[in-house]
């Protein structure tokens, strides 16, 4: 981990590549076509910047960008922003996500030059989950925006230079959009729609939920192929291990949109480690994603189980090739 020394990494304020928004590795990295690794860091119930770096340690010799999760659940965690300072202060590169949920759109603009002045380079637009799902159901709830109006409104920002107001920006945010998708979500024939949608509003970038189902998330990327949308936007699929076959049931009845087919199912309640199964299955997942064409990259979730995922990453074999990366290149 770095201790935060700026002498060797990109300037915040000089211009972006030629042909770049941002001085992201992870636009660079999807821009010279090579295969992504985004990982999730789940964030701390604490003020302590080490249960940050701990966390973020594992991921950072194996992930392309590390996703700063914004109150995910509605509930109260230590913020995306402050991860996202954290991380990029220690050369971390990160994806800081916006959730609409809990701030309207003057304090949405002024985080968004914030963490663009602290150098987060990286953006994911999320309209957030309601409330009622959290641990405070009375908090009030705002989504002045959604997703879609979040995404025109950075890029608003970014490339005219103004806020809503139409109020100029004298020094605009150098951000790398991105917007999230779920495959798995009836009507299915619907969701590529919706990535067209979110792509015309400017996503660059699409981290998608779990995907468990690879016949459905074909069919899927078959329409999108169709579309000509993989041509517009760099889709990385969400994968993460089952800990338990218990587990999988309960995600597949309860969380909307993640589809656990019986057959993996069968597989976890067979396993005599089921914990060594889930990350066996996450693995061949991830293998079998790779090959599918219109597919950037994938995005790697386990809850609080930050090792597991660099050992996933690095088992799954989608990195080989890559050099290690020096500490000025992690932004």
């Amino acid at each position: 981990m770095s201790t935060g020394d700026y002498s060797d990494e990109v300037p915040v304020y000089a211009p972006p590549p030629e042909g770049h928004v941002s001085h992201s590795r992870l636009e660079r990295v999807l821009r010279a076509g090579r295969f992504a690794v985004t990982a999730e860091l789940n964030p701390p119930d604490s003020a302590d910047p080490s249960d940050v770096f701990e966390a973020a340690q594992p991921l950072g010799e194996v992930a392309d960008a590390i996703n700063a999760t914004d109150a995910s659940g509605a509930n109260c965690h230590m913020s995306s922003i402050g991860i996202s300072a954290l991380l990029t202060r220690a050369g971390y590169s990160t994806v800081y996500q916006i959730s609409c949920r809990d701030r309207n759109r003057i304090a949405i603009q002024g985080d968004v030059l914030g963490a663009a002045a602290m150098g987060v380079s990286n953006v994911l637009c999320l309209t957030g989950d309601g409330v009622g799902v959290g641990d405070q159901p009375g908090a009030k709830p705002v989504f002045d925006f959604d997703s879609l109006t979040l995404l025109r409104t950075i890029r608003t920002m970014r490339d005219q230079g103004m806020f809503l107001s139409g109020r100029k920006i004298t020094r605009p945010p150098q951000m790398f959009l991105g917007a999230a998708e779920n495959p798995c979500i009836p009507p299915h024939d619907w969701r590529p729609e919706r990535l067209a949608k979110k792509v015309e509003a400017g996503a660059e970038f699409i981290q998608t939920n779990y995907i468990y189902d690879i016949p459905l998330f074909e069919k899927f990327m078959a329409r999108v192929r169709d579309m000509g949308l993989d041509k517009k936007v760099y889709i990385l699929a969400g994968v993460g291990p089952l800990a338990s076959a218990k587990a999988a049931r309960w995600m597949r009845s309860n969380v909307p949109g993640i589809h656990v087919p019986d057959a993996l199912i069968e597989r976890m309640e067979k396993a005599e480690k089921p914990g060594a199964e889930g990350k066996k299955i996450c693995i061949e997942l991830i293998q079998q994603i790779r090959e599918i064409k219109g597919v950037a990259g994938v995005h790697v979730m386990a809850y609080r189980r930050e090792h597991q995922v660099s050992e996933i990453i690095l088992e799954s074999g989608v990195l080989e090739g890559r050099q290690p990366r020096r500490r000025s290149e992690r932004r």
